[in-house]
């Protein structure tokens, strides 16, 4: 089954609450959809978001590496030489992560699909059932706690609380949702950036002084600051996980080497996809260091490849983050992955397991 073209499809749906971090508001899930089509007719689908703020990529430089660089290194090969296509994808240009990302699922779609196997059994096969937290945007700590509660009640409870634009004003809110929550729902913290690594040190002790357990707090300096990281870690008894500051293996080695980062967060579209995503997790595991599998602001296509990877690499991706398709208002994919609130289930159709794609708009490159 040898690949013969590359064309991409928009897929737009509105969020049902903005999506607000430290470093952007977004109202839509926003992706571009890359799909592959062979020889035998079989479609391999794959997609990626446009997160310029952190990754640097946008829909137009995402199809313009595909289209221009990457493509026609790839156009011709069989889907079988799995290894042959990563390798290529991974080393046509540098950085563009969420191209190589969004281009790879649907690579490993097909090679799936090849095999008629589901994407997790032919990655080593696990449990097709994962739980996965939901995101709080930061807010008003009045709106906020209708959040909350709101997520408790269908049933979420781990909650993934976002912070990171005002220092003093955090740690209250932090602390109020925390005597809301009680025992009802764990606490994770992503500060997106938004703390030094003294303020972080100063917030993480008054919090652990006021009784607030959390189970992480998540890239709280910039994305560079592997120091700070390091400095957190010595001072706090609460787990540090990298996220911006881990986009490749050789970060993710650097960061275990300084005792800078208690955990890792993979994400597809900043380790450039599956194939580096896989060397991520291998790498932690053998240095004991847990990993976080999560996503950007995407549509169930992309996040459904990051479930089939945490199901088989189950052993070191133990905390799942994969809420991205349950903050819209519906799900256009049908089939694949069903992601119904606080349950993520894997079907048993090959490949990424996509049957159709309902308000799918084709577009004609260059758009």
């Amino acid at each position: 089954m040898k690949i013969t073209a590359i064309r991409f499809a928009k897929l737009e749906v509105p969020l049902i609450t903005p999506f607000k971090t430290a470093m952007r508001t977004v109202q839509n899930i926003t992706d571009l959809v890359i799909i592959i089509e062979t020889d035998k007719g079989i479609l391999g689908y794959g997609s990626a978001p446009a997160t310029p703020v952190i990754t640097g990529d946008t829909h137009g430089s995402i199809s313009y590496a595909i289209s221009t660089v990457i493509g026609p290194q790839i156009i011709g090969m069989d889907i079988e030489d799995l290894n042959g296509i990563c390798h290529k994808i991974q080393h046509a240009l540098v950085a563009n992560s969420s191209a190589k990302a969004g281009l790879e699922i649907a690579i490993y779609d097909l090679w799936a699909k090849r095999f008629d196997a589901p994407l997790y059994k032919m990655l080593g096969g696990g449990k097709p059932h994962l739980k996965t937290d939901v995101t709080i945007s930061v807010d008003h700590i009045d709106k906020m706690l209708a959040d909350v509660n709101l997520a408790i009640k269908q049933g979420f409870d781990i909650l993934k609380i976002k912070i990171g634009t005002d220092i003093e004003n955090d740690i209250s809110r932090i602390h109020e949702i925390y005597q809301d929550v009680a025992k009802r729902a764990i606490i994770r913290l992503d500060v997106n950036q938004g703390w030094t690594a003294k303020q972080t040190v100063y917030a993480i002790q008054k919090l652990e002084n006021m009784g607030v357990e959390l189970e992480l707090i998540e890239q709280p300096v910039k994305s560079n600051d592997i120091a700070g990281l390091a400095y957190i870690s010595e001072r706090v008894t609460t787990p540090i996980m990298a996220d911006e500051s881990a986009f490749s293996p050789q970060q993710v080695l650097e960061l275990i080497r300084s005792g800078a980062a208690d955990i890792i967060n993979i994400k597809l579209m900043k380790c450039s996809g599956l194939s580096q995503a896989i060397k991520i997790a291998d790498i932690a595991e053998l240095h004991d260091i847990p990993c976080m599998i999560g996503c950007m602001l995407e549509g169930s296509i992309s996040v459904a490849a990051a479930a089939h990877l945490a199901s088989a690499k189950a052993s070191s991706i133990s905390l799942i983050d994969l809420d991205g398709p349950v903050l819209g208002q519906y799900d256009p994919v049908v089939g694949g992955v069903d992601f119904s609130l606080s349950k993520v289930e894997l079907g048993q159709g090959s490949g990424l397991g996509i049957e159709s794609i309902k308000d799918l708009q084709e577009l004609t490159w260059p758009f």
